[in-house]
């Protein structure tokens, strides 16, 4: 069974119940923290957010003879920057606890 989308509206729902405050406070500081975080990695700067995690861009080398795999057509590809995440250590530590009991149920 495939996991469950969890979307800014779950994250907006679930801060409300804990903290109170106004959806839409919440919301806007949301949209705020994500688009700080977008204008960081366009500068090329590497967001750290200790206990979660790290996203930083790489670029990609340029590739002369591509395939587009749905034309089968050849292209060119120029260098383009891609967005990388390193899970922090207490992330990785309480994701590796989470055992998949629909998968053993299946077997």
């Amino acid at each position: 069974m495939a996991a469950r989308k969890y979307t800014k509206a779950d994250i907006v729902d679930a801060l409300y119940e804990k903290t109170g405050m106004n959806r839409r406070e919440i919301s806007k500081l949301i949209d705020n923290f994500i688009g700080e975080i977008k204008t960081a990695l366009v500068q090329r700067n590497i967001i750290e957010l200790r206990g979660f995690g790290t996203f930083e861009v790489k670029v990609r080398k340029a590739r002369p003879r591509a395939r587009n795999p749905r034309t089968g057509q050849t292209i060119s590809i120029r260098p383009h920057g891609i967005v990388t995440f390193r899970s922090g250590r207490e992330l990785k530590q309480d994701v590796w606890v989470i055992d998949d009991d629909d998968t053993a149920a299946q077997e």
